[in-house]
């Protein structure tokens, strides 16, 4: 497994040792004592999540508040997506920034993301089947989500014509109005 910081250097790049011949390909997605030792986060995780979508569906930015604020490990199982990483932690020099990463089922790049930011993604194939296990479990009533075009972000999202929303998500709050971590 190969650990790459990212432009927030708390939000991490994993890749994993891929064995791959005529046959097909076999690798570990998760493994616990490797994840510990490579990242250096002494976390559990203790739900995992699995959804679709169709191309053009952007969900989120989502984030939970303490005491049930989530860290996520974030896989792409079949298709591709463009992941984003929002940093909603007051104290951090990072505050307000972003990092994003395309991952897929074909470059099986992972992301982890820690508590204190907000997540979402848009789906770039036809479809994409996302995994990601969570360090919190979903607590609905914690629930926060920031719209996905507040221009305070700027996140360079890629184009698409028709941006498909979930209510919620066209509910979302702007940036500067959201509750956030100290």
């Amino acid at each position: 497994m190969k650990v790459t910081p990212l432009n927030i250097p708390d939000v991490l790049l994993i890749e994993p040792h891929i064995f791959e011949d005529s046959r097909g390909f076999f690798f570990e997605s998760f493994r616990e004592d490797i994840f510990r030792k490579e990242t250096l986060l002494d976390i559990s995780f203790v739900q995992e999540n699995h959804s679709k979508s169709s191309q053009g569906v952007l969900r989120g930015l989502h984030y939970q508040m303490p005491p049930h604020a989530q860290g996520k490990l974030v896989r792409v199982i079949q298709g591709e997506i463009f992941d984003v990483a929002v940093d909603l932690r007051k104290s951090s020099p990072t505050f307000g920034k972003y990092v994003a990463e395309i991952l897929s089922a074909d470059n099986k790049r992972q992301i982890y993301i820690p508590e204190g930011f907000g997540h979402g993604f848009l789906t770039l194939s036809s479809s994409a089947e996302i995994l990601y296990k969570t360090t919190d479990f979903y607590h609905p009533e914690m629930e926060r989500c920031i719209i996905w075009n507040d221009p305070n972000l700027d996140i360079n999202w890629p184009k698409y014509l028709d941006i498909l929303l979930s209510s919620k998500d066209l509910m979302g709050t702007i940036f500067t109005s959201s509750e956030i971590f100290s």
